[in-house]
């Protein structure tokens, strides 16, 4: 952060024209509506986590969030857009790992999302569970895992690249099977294909299958976290289900626009670091099995440069070829 001494001294030396332009705006930051787009449909888990966090945030900062969910190409139409808003705050990404995964799944994305955007501050991590009918009779992942081995099995996914994809995709490559993926524009429409009959499984977040487990439209076999998640304690890992490296994290966070006032940057964090410490957050975030996820601006920068090698390399290891 620029201290105010620095500054006059920066002054001092020529610079006053540009410094006191990019402080003004981040003194005056926020004094209209803020902007936050949403990649991914109504009702998904991205945008129930994002909802739970952004209206008390708006009530903290003092101006209203509107929200503009904008789904497709695995967050990707979203994202872009926000990609090339001005730095100047008032535009917001709510994303998922899927922010990580889109340039190995999409060759000819048009940003970086380590380069073009700065990561403010992580909601949480929150699993994939692996869903079925339950008629069809898989009572644990290893039953499902030997029926998709003997034919050709489909999954549905909130779209290319995004969280429950990849997380379908660690599963089934660790299992050993071909498949058939089907991706939506979101979580919602890709679950209820699985209710429908018209898909075998999906590898869904948390907060979108929950309900439907609950009222007994969906089985769940499998979380994909390394441990247990607190909102299903009785449904074994992928891990535990004897499938090596088939454990994926799934978190959820907030981004600006690189360039964005690092006087922004560290505000949003802060309030939004106290806004996942309020009981009526927590309340929400625990039925849904939300575990904390606490990184620096700095530390969930370096978290999505890491992921998007380690998203190059599934790719290359399923053997996944995307235009």
């Amino acid at each position: 952060m620029l201290h105010r001494r620095q500054f006059v001294r920066f002054a001092c030396a020529g610079l006053a024209a540009p410094a006191i332009g990019g402080r003004a705006r981040a003194d005056n930051w926020p004094s209209r509506d803020i902007h936050a787009v949403i990649p991914f449909s109504a009702g998904s888990s991205v945008d129930i986590v994002g909802r739970i966090v952004l209206d008390p945030l708006q009530r903290a900062l003092g101006q209203t969030i509107i929200i503009d969910n904008r789904g497709g190409a695995g967050g990707v139409i979203g994202s872009a857009q926000v990609a090339t808003a001005a730095p100047d705050g008032y535009t917001l990404l709510v994303n998922a790992s899927a922010h990580s995964a889109a340039p190995a799944a999409y060759p000819k994305i048009t940003y970086d999302p380590a380069r073009d955007f700065s990561a403010v501050a992580s909601f949480g991590s929150i699993p994939n569970v692996t869903v079925v009918r339950p008629d069809r009779g898989f009572k644990t992942l290893r039953d499902l895992a030997n029926a998709a081995r003997a034919g050709t099995f489909t999954y549905s996914s909130a779209g290319v690249g995004s969280a429950t994809h990849w997380a379908a995709e660690r599963f089934r490559i660790a299992a050993g099977f071909k498949g058939t993926h089907v991706p939506f524009r979101g979580g919602p429409e890709a679950i209820m294909e699985v209710v429908s009959g018209r898909v075998d499984f999906a590898c869904m977040g948390m907060s979108s299958a929950l309900p439907l487990i609950a009222d007994g439209q969906l089985m769940p076999l499998a979380v994909s976290t390394p441990t247990r998640s607190t909102a299903l304690p009785n449904v074994p890992t992928t891990l535990e289900s004897g499938f090596p490296d088939s454990d994926y994290t799934f978190w959820n966070g907030l981004f600006v626009p690189a360039k964005t006032p690092r006087e922004i940057v560290d505000r949003l964090y802060a309030e939004v670091r106290k806004v996942l410490l309020l009981p009526e957050v927590l309340a929400k975030f625990k039925p849904q099995g939300i575990e904390p996820m606490p990184l620096t601006p700095t530390e969930f920068d370096a978290l999505i440069r890491k992921e998007v090698a380690a998203n190059f390399a599934l790719v290359k290891a399923a053997g996944l070829k995307f235009d």
